[in-house]
């Protein structure tokens, strides 16, 4: 028996020692900078800002030289120099600038022999005028920094509303835990007591078996606590990263904030909720920015049922100096110019791309209208739960305060010789179990609670 006390002793005086509070914020916090994760959402947005700065490389000056000689048995067939600066335009009007330095004896007579300049302009006049491939690739990739920041922010919410999840299972282990240890001391208390008094004959023999079974009640509820505790931390631990990129375990000197998790939380109205959900929700904003991007595409195959009409033309002049001399008389016999056309008679190809890029459209916002209702009844669904745990708690609070003062009642009356010890184990039990569903009930009660910001995409 005597060893059994000591046991029982050792476990009532069970502590942590150093312990270190891990908030709810500063968790978050980790997780927002350095869970992979986090970061991986990050690249996402730097991704999309090259594939912009690609985009914008269709759009660079470009200088090229066209070379060439031919020498044979002696003769100087020709040689040809022409050096050319290309400048595209967001218009799509192309600037164009060179250099000429032809001669030989077998010279193109096209070409114009000796030193000569020329400056020009090559501009579309239907298809490819209000849009072509370069202008519209550069929208989307402007359409599309703004919808991969909407899709990181995705990647956030669902993050986020996990670790919250596991956090508050982590608090809700804790706290069962704690609330078993406590009763355990207490009861081991108590069976200290009852030995005395048996030993001193004012007890029966059977009110210290009765002591000690509590006792080891309370040692189960304990041990499975402790259990259900380490899982809790390990979970948590999937969330744990350093700025090293390297994962650690959650230190066993840790201990959650249990008054944050006993606290009343504050949900918005749910009419409300719902609005900021509708103006904030990253997925639905995507899909928006996804509505921007076919609307190009669109502009884009609509020029596919106009006919090619490109026109060009240069200001020619001699000598590298292409505007020496330049006046009305040299802008008459100093020219280059032309037109290229091109008219498709069936135009079946476009218009089977235009009406394709028009269904994508009506595809997409059937999506988005579809996604939108779900988001609503989502957040109607979690704040129905948040609302209905609330409630709940109320009752279970009021429960426990009641158990708790027919325990102590029971307890005074048992010390008085009015009651028995097992009165006192049974109003124990019933507070425990009342108790234990508390704290479930708060885990429950935080995670619906996140639940609602999950469902509206508001965790930042």
């Amino acid at each position: 028996m005597k060893k059994i006390l000591l046991i029982l002793i050792c476990f009532a005086a069970l502590r942590v020692n150093a312990q270190e509070l891990f908030t709810a914020d500063a968790f978050i916090q980790q997780v927002k900078l350095y869970h992979p994760v986090a970061k991986q959402s990050n690249i996402m947005v730097e991704r999309a800002a090259n594939a912009l700065l690609s985009s914008r490389g269709d759009f660079d000056p470009a200088l090229t030289l066209d070379a060439s000689r031919k020498t044979f048995d002696g003769k100087n067939y020709y040689f040809y120099t022409n050096p050319e600066l290309k400048i595209p335009t967001w218009i799509g009007l192309n600037v164009k600038a060179g250099l000429e330095n032809n001669g030989g004896n077998y010279l193109n007579p096209e070409v114009t022999k000796g030193q000569s300049s020329y400056l020009g302009v090559e501009m579309p006049l239907a298809k490819g005028l209000v849009m072509d491939k370069r202008r519209a690739a550069l929208q989307q990739a402007k359409i599309m920094i703004n919808q991969s920041e909407q899709d990181r922010l995705n990647a956030m919410n669902d993050l986020l509303f996990e670790a919250y999840a596991a956090y508050w299972q982590w608090a809700g282990t804790y706290s069962l835990y704690s609330l078993y240890t406590k009763y355990l001391q207490a009861s081991a208390e108590r069976y200290r007591l009852v030995k005395i008094a048996y030993e001193n004959g004012d007890r029966a023999a059977m009110d210290t078996l009765e002591a000690l079974t509590q006792v080891q009640s309370f040692m189960m509820l304990q041990s499975d606590a402790k259990m259900k505790l380490n899982d809790a931390a390990i979970d948590l631990s999937n969330y744990l990263w350093q700025d090293n990129d390297s994962a650690y375990d959650l230190p066993s000197t840790f201990v959650p904030d249990t008054l944050q998790f006993a606290m009343e939380q504050q949900a918005p109205q749910l009419d409300q909720l719902i609005r900021t959900a509708s103006d904030q929700n990253p997925a639905l904003k995507s899909y928006s920015y996804k509505l921007d991007a076919l609307a190009v595409e669109r502009k884009l195959k609509f020029q596919s049922l106009l006919p090619v009409v490109n026109a060009k033309a240069n200001l020619l002049n001699k000598g590298y100096n292409v505007f020496k001399g330049v006046d009305g008389a040299f802008l008459e016999n100093n020219y280059k110019w032309g037109i290229d056309v091109k008219v498709p008679l069936f135009l079946r190809e476009g218009r089977g791309d235009y009406k394709q890029a028009k269904l994508k459209i009506e595809e997409t916002n059937y999506a988005l209208s579809a996604k939108r209702w779900e988001v609503e009844n989502k957040i109607r669904s979690y704040y129905n739960q948040f609302i209905q745990m609330q409630a709940q708690l109320k009752i279970m609070l009021s429960m426990f305060a009641n158990y708790t003062s027919l325990l102590r009642q029971e307890d005074f009356k048992f010390q008085n010789g009015e009651s028995s010890l097992f009165l006192v184990n049974s109003r124990e039990n019933k507070l425990i179990e009342t108790a234990q569903k508390l704290v479930e009930l708060r885990i429950k009660y935080q995670k619906a609670y996140y639940a609602t910001q999950w469902a509206g995409g508001l965790l930042r």
